[in-house]
C-alpha cells in the first residue's frame, strides 16, 4: 500500500505518540499503585488491581496520627525545617564559593578548584565514620546540628554549575560597579546573586530533593522521635513486632513525595534554564 507524505508523517506521529504515552504509564504505574494502596484496606493493599473495591480515606487519617503521640504534623514540620534550611545554606555557600573562584584571584586558584572538583569522587560513604566520630565529641549527636550543617557546605556540582554561569556575566558590570563605589561584597549581592536566579532554582531543588529523602544521615544522628523527619518516620510503619498498616503507610508515602513534585512543577522553567545557560551540555 503506497501512502503519502502526509499519510506517513500522520502514522508516524500515532506510532510517537502511543509508544511515548506506554513508555509514560510504565513509569507511573508504580506511583499509581501506591495512591491506589493507600486508599485500600490494610488486607488488600498490596494486591495487583489498581481501583480499590471501597474507598478508604480512613488511611489518612489513621496515618497522620503517627506513633507514640507524635504525629505526621512533626514530622513534616522536622522534614521542611532541615531541607529548606540545608537549601537555603546551600545556595549562599555555594554561590559565595562561585563567586571568588571566579572573580577574585589568590594564589593556587586552579589548583583548589581543581581540588574541589575532584572531590566529586569520593564517595559519602567514607565519610561517614569519621563524621560521627568528630560530631559525638562535639556533643552534637541528638541534634539537627549534624543533619543540616554538612549539607549546607557548598556541594562541587553545585559550585560547578555557579562557576560556569558567573563566568557568563560580564565583567564590565563589575568594573561599572567598582567605579560607583561598590565593595565586593556589593557587586555580589547587586550584580551576581540577582543573575543566577536559574541556577540557584536548579540547585535549590536538587538540595531540597536530596535533603528531602535523606534516610540515613538522620537515622544515624536523631535519637528522639520528636526530631525524626519523615524520611525516618515511614520506616516506623514496618514493625517487625507488629501488623504493618500498608494502606496507612502508602497513604503517608504518598503525601510525602507531594512537596517534591510541586516543587519541580513550578519551577521546572528555572532548572532547565539553570542547567542549559550554565554550559552543561
Amino acid at each position: 500500500m503506497n501512502l503519502t507524505f502526509s499519510q506517513k508523517e500522520k502514522l508516524k506521529n500515532i506510532l510517537f505518540h502511543v509508544l511515548v504515552g506506554g513508555f509514560c504509564i510504565f513509569m507511573l504505574y508504580p506511583l499509581l499503585w501506591m495512591v491506589a494502596g493507600s486508599l485500600k484496606t490494610s488486607g488488600n493493599a498490596l494486591s495487583a488491581t489498581l481501583w480499590p473495591e471501597a474507598m478508604q480515606f480512613r488511611n489518612y487519617l489513621e496515618g497522620w496520627k503517627g506513633f507514640g503521640g507524635v504525629s505526621f504534623l512533626t514530622f513534616f514540620r522536622n522534614s521542611f525545617f532541615i531541607a529548606g534550611t540545608a537549601t537555603i545554606g546551600q545556595i549562599l555557600l555555594a554561590s559565595f564559593s562561585a563567586f571568588g573562584f571566579t572573580r577574585t584571584r589568590f594564589i593556587g586558584q586552579k589548583f583548589w578548584f581543581a581540588i574541589m572538583i575532584a572531590t566529586v569522587l569520593v564517595p559519602g560513604q567514607i565519610l561517614r565514620i569519621p563524621q560521627y566520630i568528630m560530631f559525638n565529641q562535639w556533643g552534637w549527636v541528638g541534634s539537627f546540628l549534624p543533619v543540616i550543617l554538612p549539607q549546607m557546605l557548598p556541594v562541587p556540582f553545585f559550585t560547578f554549575l555557579m562557576v560556569q554561569f558567573v563566568r557568563g556575566i560580564p565583567t564590565e558590570l563589575d568594573e561599572a560597579a567598582e567605579i560607583d563605589g561598590c565593595s565586593k561584597f556589593g557587586i555580589f549581592f547587586k550584580i551576581i546573586l540577582p543573575n543566577l536566579k536559574p541556577v540557584l532554582v536548579t540547585a535549590g531543588i536538587f538540595r531540597f530533593y536530596w535533603s528531602w529523602n535523606d534516610f540515613m544521615t538522620p537515622l544515624l544522628y536523631l535519637q528522639n522521635v520528636t526530631k525524626y523527619p519523615v524520611s525516618i518516620a515511614l520506616k516506623m510503619f514496618s514493625d517487625p513486632n507488629a501488623i504493618t498498616n500498608w494502606g496507612a503507610m502508602f497513604a503517608m508515602t504518598f503525601l510525602s513525595i507531594l512537596p517534591t513534585i510541586i516543587l519541580f512543577i513550578f519551577f521546572q522553567r528555572y532548572l532547565i534554564d539553570g542547567v542549559a545557560f550554565s554550559g552543561i551540555d
